[in-house]
């Protein structure tokens, strides 16, 4: 029931550590999607993936002790993730993605809708979903890292919001 032989529980451990970070690796992989877009075999991989990976981290040990250890070190490398992601930009923009513009002035951006792997409907949904019925509506659309996504509809920009959102995107373009 209980093991508490250090080498075992420090194997976890290093099993665990690894089994996270490639599980982490694999999640980014699929994009970004909020829980609620996942697609059926998105959603079947994450269910999947949790219960193939679980032996991985405890190998042969089904102590209680093993479960902890495995459990306590799973809490540990989130913790340091999350620390991480909010202490270094670079670490936030590798494990969290950064936003990306899906519409420009009324034109999809194809390059970052397959780079993203969104479909055309999958967009045209989104911009259903905040009202809009034509892309040719539509400013900006960009999806956020949470998977959702913005929309500035051409018509919610009076003429001087307008230019001084597009004299603003000039600035922060060069100023990088």
């Amino acid at each position: 029931m209980l093991n508490l032989d250090p080498h075992v529980l420090l194997g976890i451990v290093v099993r665990t550590v690894f089994i996270y970070l490639v599980v982490l690796l694999g999640v980014r992989a699929i994009g970004k999607r909020e829980i609620g877009q996942l697609t059926p075999f998105e959603l079947v991989f994450l269910l999947l993936i949790s219960n193939a990976v679980q032996n991985a981290m405890t190998g042969p040990d089904t102590s209680v002790t093993g479960g902890i250890v495995a459990a306590v070190t799973l809490i540990a490398m989130t913790s340091l993730i999350s620390l991480l992601f909010f202490r270094s930009l670079k670490f936030r923009h590798w494990v969290g993605g950064v936003p990306t513009v899906l519409v420009s002035q009324g034109r999809m951006v194809i390059e970052h809708l397959e780079k993203e792997k969104l479909s055309v409907e999958e967009l045209n949904q989104a911009l259903r979903e905040h009202g809009v019925m034509r892309v040719e509506d539509v400013e900006l659309a960009v999806l956020e890292i949470d998977g959702s996504v913005s929309i500035i509809r051409t018509e919610d920009l009076k003429p001087e919001a307008k230019s001084r959102a597009r004299r603003n995107l000039r600035f922060t373009r060069n100023k990088s």
